[in-house]
C-alpha cells in the first residue's frame, strides 16, 4: 500500500466539551493541518506541576475531529490509518465506535477502520488525547497530534504497512547482494496464487506465492546490484526500491521506499565500521522539539535541525530518550548522519508521578516492535538504545529486563547493534550507594538551594561526575561492581557522563565497545582525544546538540544568586545546546569542530563583558557565558575576557592591528587561548600560527548603531524560516542591542515567532517578540506576506 497524507482539514477542541458543544450545534473552529502541538498554544503558568520540566507549560485533554468520505471502490478493502505521535494516550474513534488506543505518545500506531466504516458516506473520526496527567515528563512532551497521520488504502490482497524490509547481506565495490522480504496478507475468500516483483538499482526479481485467506506470507528473493553506489555519512547515496504483488496482468498492490545499501560491523580493536572502514561517532542528543515550533514535527523543520547540525560537525545523533520521527529518520538518511534510537527514560520506577512506568513492563514488547518496523529500512540507524538512565539498571531484575530487550531487538533486528545510556550516579543513587560514596569523594559537598526533588535531585548532584571527582566516581570499585552485569547486557556499554571509565572499561570487558552517550559540553577535548587513540571507544554524544524547550534553567547563566535547577519562572529552554533555539552555533559548537580536526581557522569567543567581574551560578553542562561579538557600547576601556579556540601550537591576539600577545593553544592546552585586555571597539583579530607559519585567522568588528532588519530566508518543500537580525549601516550583526519586532501578518500562516532567550515571557504563536543576540524568527506554512517592525528601522516587507 502507498500512504496518503491524511493531515488537512482536522478540527480541534480545547476539551471534550467544547467538542460536545459543537456536535449540538455550537461553533466549530477552523480547521487545522496536522502536525499539531497543543501544549504550545497553552499560556504559561507557574503553578502548573510541571514546572521547569515543560518550561511551565500545563498539559490538558484535548480533541481532533475529522471527515473521511469512504467511496464505493473502498468496498472490500482494508483503510488504516497510521498515528505517528500522539502524546500522551490517545483514543480513535470511528463513528461513536472505539478503533484503536495507544498509551505511550513517542511510538506511531495503527487504527483499522475497516470494520467501523461506512462505504459510500461520511465518517466521523475522533481522537481524544489525553495529557493531563502530570508532571510525566523531564522535558517539553508537546500534547495532542503533534505528529503526522497517514491513510492507507489497501485490497483483499495486500503488503501491510511497514511489509517490506530490505537488507544488504553484503556489499563491495563489484556487488552489493540485498534480501527484500515481503510480506504479502491475504483477507480473499479463496487461495490465490500471486507473484511478488522486487525493483532496485535497475535489477529486478519475481516469486510466485500462493496466499490462502486470512495467511500471511513472507516471501524473500535477493537481488545482486553491480557496482553498487555504498551509502555513508560522506556519500549518502540512496535507492528507490519498489514492490508490486500481481495476480496475472493486473496489479493488486504495490509499495515504494528509499533505501540505502550499506553493511556494518563491529569489534574492539577496529571499532565500529561502515563499508568496512572504521568511523568514529560525533554525536549529539537531541530533543524532539522544533524550538519555537513546539513538539511539532514538521518535516521542514527536522531536515533543518538535521542540517544544522552535520554543518556543525555532528555525524550522529541519539534519540533523548525515546523513539525517533519518521521525518528525522528520512533527514538523517538524506543527509548522511547516523542515528542511535532510543526506547524510553524509564522502565518500571517513576522519575516523575505520571511517567510510563506504570504501563512499561506490558508495554515495551510492543514499543520495540514497532521501533524496529519504522527503523529497519533506514540506512542511518546503527544503534538501538534500550534506555536512558534506567534507575535499576544495576539491580537483578533491571537486568534481567535489560537482557530480554536486547534480545527481542536481536530477534527483530540482527543487523543492528544495541546500548545502554547508563549513569553510574542515577545507578547509585537509587541502589543506596551513593550517600557513602559522597562522603568519600565529596565530604565538604553540601546543598545548592536547588529543587531536591525527583530528578532535579540527580541532576543537581552531577557535580559528582564532574572534574577529578567526576572521574575518581567512574573508576570506584563501588560503581564497578554495580555496572558489571548491565554492561553486560548490551552490545556496546554506554555510559552517561563516566568519561573517566573509558579506559578501565577495555580492562573490565576486553571484547566489547563503549561510547558515551551522554558526556558534559566542556569534555570534548579530553574525550575526543581518547576516541581517536583507542578504537574500543567509538565516540561521544554530548549533551545536547541543538538547545531544546523545557529542563528549563540547566545551563542558563543566573548573576542573581539563583540556583540551576530550581524551577524558576519564566525559565523556558535548556539553554545548553551547542547550537540555540533558533539554529544559531554557540563559541561551544566551534570549539568542538576544531577539536574534530574538522576546522582549521582560530575561533574567537569573548565573555559578556558587560558581566565582568559578576560570577554566575554553574552546572557541569556550562562552559562560559561568551560570544563571538566585539560590540559593547558602553563598556569602553573595561576589561574583557577572550578565548580563541585552535588546534594550531600558538595564537597570536590583535586589537586595532596592534599584538596583545601570544599563547599556547592545540591539544596540550584543550585547544584554547585565553587573554585578558581592555575593551576597545574596532578590529578583534586572531592568528593561528603551526611551525611558525599561519594557518588561519578570525576576525570580529565592532558594529555601529543598529540601521536595519535583516532577513534570511531559508525556504523548505511545505515551511519558511526567516531570521531577522539587528545590522548596522555596513550590514554587521550587531549581538547587543535589543528591539521589540512585530510582525504583522497581511496573508498566510505564521506558525512560530520567537527568539533563543531561555527566559523570554512572550508565547511563540504571538506576533510580537524582542530580539536576543540580535535576533527573532518567524515560520511561515506555504504562501504568505508579512510585515516587521522594529522600533526606530525601517519597516521590512516580504513576500514568501
Amino acid at each position: 500500500m502507498i500512504p496518503q497524507s491524511f493531515n488537512d482539514n482536522w478540527h480541534f477542541f480545547k476539551s471534550i466539551n467544547d467538542a460536545r458543544a459543537a456536535a449540538m450545534g455550537g461553533p466549530q473552529p477552523p480547521a487545522i493541518t496536522l502536525p499539531h502541538d497543543a501544549m504550545i498554544h497553552e499560556p504559561r503558568t507557574p503553578d502548573t506541576p510541571n514546572g521547569a520540566q515543560t518550561g511551565f507549560y500545563p498539559g490538558g485533554q484535548y480533541v481532533y475531529q475529522k471527515t473521511l468520505y469512504a467511496p464505493a471502490d473502498w468496498q472490500g478493502c482494508s483503510v488504516i490509518l497510521e498515528f505517528e505521535g500522539v502524546y500522551q494516550t490517545a483514543q480513535v474513534y470511528l463513528n461513536g465506535t472505539l478503533v484503536a488506543h495507544q498509551l505511550y505518545g513517542y511510538s506511531n500506531f495503527y487504527a483499522d477502520l475497516t470494520n467501523a466504516l461506512h462505504i459510500g458516506e461520511d465518517n466521523q473520526i475522533r481522537v481524544i488525547a489525553d495529557n493531563s496527567a502530570v508532571p510525566n515528563s523531564r522535558w517539553y512532551s508537546g500534547s495532542g497530534m503533534y505528529r503526522g497521520v497517514r491513510l492507507w488504502v489497501g485490497g483483499p490482497v495486500r503488503l501491510p504497512a511497514e511489509g517490506v524490509r530490505v537488507t544488504t547481506l553484503s556489499a563491495d565495490e563489484d556487488y552489493a547482494l540485498v534480501e527484500i522480504a515481503t510480506t504479502v496478507r491475504s483477507a480473499d475468500q479463496a487461495p490465490r496464487r500471486v507473484e511478488v516483483c522486487a525493483a532496485l538499482g535497475g535489477v529486478t526479481g519475481r516469486v510466485p506465492v500462493t496466499v490462502f485467506p486470512g495467511s500471511e506470507e513472507t516471501v524473500r528473493q535477493t537481488l545482486a546490484i553491480p557496482s553498487p553506489a555504498l551509502w555513508d555519512c560522506d556519500h549518502p547515496y540512496l535507492y528507490d526500491c519498489t514492490v508490486t504483488v500481481k495476480d496475472g496482468a493486473r496489479m493488486l498492490d504495490h509499495a515504494a521506499l528509499r533505501v540505502g545499501l550499506r553493511t556494518l560491523t563491529l569489534d574492539p580493536h577496529r571499532g565500529l565500521r561502515l563499508n568496512g572502514r572504521p568511523v568514529k561517532l560525533r554525536g549529539a542528543c537531541i530533543h524532539h522539539d522544533n524550538g519555537i515550533l513546539g513538539a511539532a514535527t514538521w518535516p521542514d523543520a527536522e531536515r533543518r535541525r538535521c542540517r544544522q547540525l552535520k554543518e556543525a560537525g555532528f555525524n550522529a545523533l541519539r534519540s533523548a530518550h525515546h523513539p525517533m520521527s519518521r521525518e528525522m529518520l528520512e533527514a538523517c538518511d538524506e543527509l548522511g548522519v547516523l542515528v542511535m534510537d532510543e526506547v524510553s527514560d524509564m522502565w518500571t520506577q517513576h522519575k516523575n508521578p505520571h511517567d510510563f512506568a506504570l504501563h512499561f513492563p506490558d508495554q515495551w514488547p510492543e514499543i520495540i516492535d514497532r521501533m524496529v518496523a519504522k527503523d529497519y529500512n533506514h540506512p542511518s540507524v546503527v544503534l538501538y538504545s534500550i534506555g536512558n538512565e534506567i534507575t535499576e539498571v544495576g539491580s537483578a531484575q533491571g537486568c534481567q529486563l535489560a537482557r530480554a530487550m536486547t534480545e527481542r531487538l536481536h530477534r527483530l533486528d540482527p543487523t543492528r547493534y544495541t546500548t545502554n545510556g547508563i549513569n553510574g550516579l542515577v545507578a547509585a543513587f537509587f541502589g543506596g550507594q551513593i550517600y557513602s560514596m559522597m562522603q568519600e569523594l565529596m565530604p565538604s559537598a553540601r546543598k545548592s538551594g536547588a529543587d531536591d526533588s525527583g530528578s532535579n535531585a540527580v541532576n543537581g548532584a552531577m557535580g559528582l561526575m564532574a572534574g577529578e571527582t567526576g572521574d575518581r566516581f567512574a573508576v570506584h570499585p563501588t560503581l564497578t561492581a554495580l555496572l558489571d552485569e548491565p554492561s553486560n547486557a548490551v552490545d556496546v556499554i554506554g555510559l552517561n557522563y563516566l568519561t573517566g571509565r573509558h579506559l578501565l572499561e577495555q580492562e573490565l570487558h576486553p571484547n566489547k565497545t563503549v561510547v558515551g552517550t551522554e558526556t558534559f559540553p566542556a569534555d570534548i577535548a579530553r574525550l575526543w582525544g581518547l576516541v581517536k587513540r583507542h578504537p574500543h571507544i567509538l565516540g561521544d554524544f554530548t549533551w545536547a546538540g541543538y538547545d531544546y524547550l523545557g529542563e528549563a534553567g540547566c545551563g542558563i547563566f543566573h548573576y542573581d544568586g539563583a540556583a540551576n535547577f530550581s524551577s524558576v519562572y519564566p525559565e523556558r529552554t535548556a539553554s545548553i545546546g551547542d547550537l540555540d533555539l533558533l539554529g544559531d552555533r554557540h563559541p561551544i559548537s566551534y570549539l568542538r569542530e576544531i577539536v574534530y580536526g574538522l576546522r582549521k581557522a582560530p575561533y574567537i569567543a569573548v565573555e559578556r563583558v558587560d558581566r565582568y567581574g559578576q560570577t554566575p551560578s554553574r552546572t557541569p553542562w556550562m562552559l562560559k557565558d561568551n560570544l563571538a561579538s566585539w560590540t559593547w557600547p558602553g563598556f569602553e576601556g573595561q576589561p574583557a575576557n577572550v578565548d580563541v579556540y585552535s588546534d594550531a601550537d600558538e595564537v597570536e591576539l590583535l586589537i586595532n592591528g596592534r599584538s596583545v600577545g601570544r599563547r599556547p593553544a592545540g591539544e596540550e592546552n584543550r585547544f584554547t587561548a585565553s587573554f585578558t585586555l581592555c575593551y576597545e571597539p574596532g578590529e578583534l583579530t586572531a592568528v593561528a600560527y603551526a611551525d611558525g607559519q599561519e594557518t588561519g585567522r578570525h576576525t570580529l568588528h565592532t558594529a555601529g548603531a543598529v540601521a536595519a532588519l535583516a532577513p534570511e530566508v531559508e525556504r523548505g518543500a511545505e515551511l519558511t524560516f526567516v531570521t531577522l537580525r539587528l545590522t548596522d549601516a555596513q550590514g554587521r550583526p550587531n549581538l547587543f542591542d535589543t528591539r521589540t519586532v512585530t510582525a504583522e501578518v497581511e496573508s498566510g500562516e505564521l506558525l512560530g515567532f520567537g527568539s533563543a532567550c531561555p527566559c523570554s515571557t512572550e508565547p511563540y504563536d504571538g506576533t510580537v517578540c524582542p530580539t536576543w543576540n540580535g535576533a527573532v524568527m518567524a515560520v511561515f506554512r506555504g504562501h504568505a506576506r508579512v510585515r516587521f517592525t522594529a522600533g526606530g528601522l525601517p519597516p521590512l516587507c516580504l513576500e514568501i
